[in-house]
């Protein structure tokens, strides 16, 4: 469904998220100001320039290091990078996200910079929530924002519509980066007889959309002759903690021993129904 820039989403909205797994905004969610800031901050990220002098989480593709057709992603830039920060923390965005779950309240889990150059490869359809059995409850709610217009041909990000009401598959790591056939998890995920309908996401620069953790979705190559970038969100209920057994090779550094919560300092609470936010957000730069 589309819909235009909400502080929150209307009833109908959240009722065709429910019936689609995904809501998109066609522009002005951000500011054309924040957009140009936001690419300023991408150009340092991307080069290596740290602000905050601390390295994102993961760095999947480095300039002279990997190929230059690979769709270049970083993971937790806003340990980096102040701006970038401020956007994946928006107070709006943690208030969509806790409504969307039907929670009072909502933190970041991680965020992603992605930046897909023209000519740039795939990147594999999949299911957030196949990548969450390490948090309870196992589920988020991913807020994905375009900083360049997009179009189908592209390289946007594209949703199965309907496919957050199918099982949840095993996370397959391989077959992210740059797969020969990226819509084939899709396609062997799909129920018998039923043939997955495919919806590009088509945004001015600053439009964005919301997606449900089992909604399948991934984005083709660069067609086009314009660069792709996003800036996302995954954002998960306030009160979810670690699970005491699974863990993630990356973010379960994070879990303290013999503690189960999350800790704000690298999960800020976002929004709560009683006004609270983590105390430290207010210290971030406000974005235009």
């Amino acid at each position: 469904m589309l819909a235009s820039a909400p502080e929150l989403l209307s009833d109908d909205q959240v009722d065709a998220f429910e019936r689609d797994g995904f809501v998109i905004v066609e522009e002005g969610f951000i500011s054309d100001r924040a957009v140009e800031q936001l690419r300023e901050s991408f150009d340092r990220l991307f080069a290596g320039d740290y602000a905050t002098g601390i390295q994102p989480d993961e760095v999947n593709w480095k300039p002279g290091r990997d190929p230059e057709d690979r769709t270049r992603q970083i993971c937790n830039g806003w340990r980096a990078d102040d701006t970038v920060a401020a956007q994946v923390t928006s107070e709006r965005i943690g208030r969509i996200a806790a409504q969307l779950m039907g929670c009072g309240g909502s933190r970041l889990l991680q965020d992603n910079c992605l930046w897909k150059p023209p000519g740039a490869r795939s990147l594999g359809m999949h299911q957030d929530g196949s990548f969450a059995d390490y948090l309870v409850p196992p589920e988020m709610i991913t807020c994905w924002v375009a900083l360049d217009d997009t179009r189908a041909q592209g390289g946007t990000i594209e949703y199965a519509r309907g496919s957050h009401r199918w099982p949840k598959v095993p996370p397959d790591r391989g077959s992210f980066h740059a797969p020969e056939d990226w819509l084939a998890p899709v396609h062997a995920a799909a129920p018998e007889g039923v043939e997955p309908e495919l919806v590009p996401v088509v945004v001015k620069a600053g439009g964005c959309s919301f997606h449900h953790s089992l909604t399948f979705h991934g984005s083709g190559p660069n067609e086009a002759s314009r660069h792709r970038r996003a800036i996302v969100s995954h954002l998960v209920a306030a009160h979810t903690r670690f699970h005491p057994v699974n863990v993630d090779q990356t973010y379960s550094r994070y879990r303290r021993r013999n503690d189960l919560s999350m800790d704000e300092s690298f999960f800020p609470v976002l929004w709560e129904e009683s006004g609270g936010r983590s105390y430290w957000l207010s210290d971030l730069p406000t974005l235009a």
